[in-house]
């Protein structure tokens, strides 16, 4: 299992992540599909080379090939959005927030799965970038579709364990050099 070998090589310095990244992922309480979409969206979102090779066979083998694209899907349009709304957040002239965006975004309105699995995808990378408006956004819109907030917590907890566990294998493997 790959992730198994994943917290083999976190080092024991970093023994609360191993033991994080096992309880977040094995002991979730999401649905599988919203789970894995998480994973492999977080996974992308880390920018870690080794958590995406470790995660990515486990999430497509858990996933429907739609929701593997989907959850792709949200990795990608969330790199995008989240520099741009985050700049429009942090300027402090506001004009920069009444200018029409001009992105193309179509893969919002049609995901391909389940709007609500998408938009817990987009909230997990949103909270990996650190997008206050983006994150203000997608949580927002699962709550109103009636999702609770311990499962956007679940999906925020996924989404920090792996970036910590990202961040700390690449460091490792830079000292390693």
């Amino acid at each position: 299992m790959a992730l198994d070998e994943l917290k083999s090589a976190i080092p024991d310095f970093a023994k609360d992540l191993k033991l994080n990244l096992g309880s977040v992922i094995g002991n979730s309480d999401l649905p599988k599909q919203q789970l894995w979409g998480t994973v492999l969206a977080c996974a992308i979102a880390s920018r870690s080379p080794k958590v995406l090779r470790e995660l990515e066979p486990e999430a497509k083998a858990n996933l429907s090939p739609e929701a593997y694209t989907a959850a792709k899907s949200a990795a990608a349009i969330m790199a995008m959005n989240n520099v741009f709304y985050r700049t429009r957040h942090l300027l402090s002239d506001p004009e920069y927030g009444t200018l029409r965006a001009g992105l193309r975004m179509n893969v919002i309105g049609n995901p391909g799965v389940e709007k609500v699995d998408f938009e817990l995808w987009s909230l997990a990378v949103s909270a990996i970038n650190g997008c206050g408006q983006c994150l203000d956004s997608h949580e927002q819109v699962l709550r109103k579709a009636g999702v609770d907030r311990e499962t956007i917590q679940e999906a925020v907890k996924v989404a920090s364990v792996i970036q910590a566990v990202g961040v700390t294998l690449d460091a490792e493997a830079v000292l390693a050099e």
